[in-house]
């Protein structure tokens, strides 16, 4: 199951915006990816792998987990709305 979300995080996932992103995405019931359109995915829940990925506001994200059940939804439900807040905290 995947997602793709236009990132509106002022900061982009950067530095303290990707630590919160990262915490949230390792609260989740099932592991969560997360990419470039075209990029190679990186755990959702790694502050390094966040960052490598130089995502900022205004850039498209695909967020992508194995599962596609319930868990799966709700994982990307709560991590879509986390990335449509303009502000992390």
């Amino acid at each position: 199951m995947e997602r793709t979300v236009v990132v509106a995080i002022t900061e982009g996932l950067h530095a303290r915006p990707a630590a919160l992103f990262a915490q949230a995405a390792g609260r989740q019931q099932v592991p969560v990816q997360i990419a470039k359109p075209g990029g190679s995915p990186v755990d959702a829940s790694s502050i390094l792998g966040l960052m490598t990925l130089g995502a900022g506001v205004g850039d498209e994200v695909v967020l992508s987990t194995e599962s596609d059940d319930g868990e799966a939804t709700a994982a990307l439900d709560a991590l879509t709305e986390l990335l449509a807040q303009e502000s992390l905290s």
